[in-house]
This record gives C-alpha cells, sequence and structure tokens, in this order.
C-alpha cells in the first residue's frame, strides 16, 4: 500500500520547519520506504505499519502543538508487487520517454 500524508500543525506561527524535520526523523526511523515532497510525503508498507506509523506522526507534532490537522491519501493494490513507491514514477517514464522533474 501507498499512502501520502501531510500533517500541520496549528497554533504554532507560519513557519512548519521544525515540526516537519521531526516528523521526517520520524518517518525515517520508521525504516519503511518513503519519499519526501514539498507537500508531504509519500510512504510504502502494509496498513498497519503504514497507519501506526502516522499515527506517531501526529503524536510528535502534538508534542509542540495544541492542534493538528492532516489529509492522508492511500492507494491499495494487493495484485502489485512492494516498490511501487518507485515503479509508478518509472511507469509514467516510460510512457513519456523521459524522466520527470523530482
Amino acid at each position: 500500500m501507498l499512502a501520502e500524508f501531510s500533517i500541520m500543525p496549528i497554533g504554532k506561527g507560519e513557519s512548519m520547519g521544525d515540526s516537519i524535520a521531526s516528523v521526517l526523523k520520524v518517518v525515517d526511523e520508521s525504516g519503511l520506504p518513503y519519499k519526501a515532497n514539498a507537500m508531504g510525503t509519500v510512504v510504502e508498507g502494509g496498513w498497519d505499519e503504514v497507519m501506526g506509523l502516522i499515527k506517531k506522526c501526529h503524536e510528535e507534532v502534538l508534542k509542540t502543538a495544541p492542534r493538528a490537522t492532516s489529509t492522508i491519501s492511500i492507494d491499495i493494490r494487493p495484485a502489485k508487487p512492494d516498490d511501487r513507491i518507485v515503479e509508478r514514477l518509472k511507469s509514467v517514464e516510460r510512457r513519456l520517454g523521459r524522466e520527470v522533474r523530482k
């Protein structure tokens, strides 16, 4: 399963850099494959692993913010093997005949 999520701390001011850094540390330490981007993080794994990780990330944000909002998008395709985090983009690149900007 692939899940893209973003967590926004509320009540800490405009800057979110410190919160994002602490969340990415939790994601990195999970050992699950992931790709961070400017608007969120894509992570790959089993349902319980991924949802447990997202819960930990929320708990991390709530250590320093009184409130948080989240967006989560999930793609479950059991018939496909792991490594979809990379292979999905490669499939699109093959169709385009070139690499996309990363």
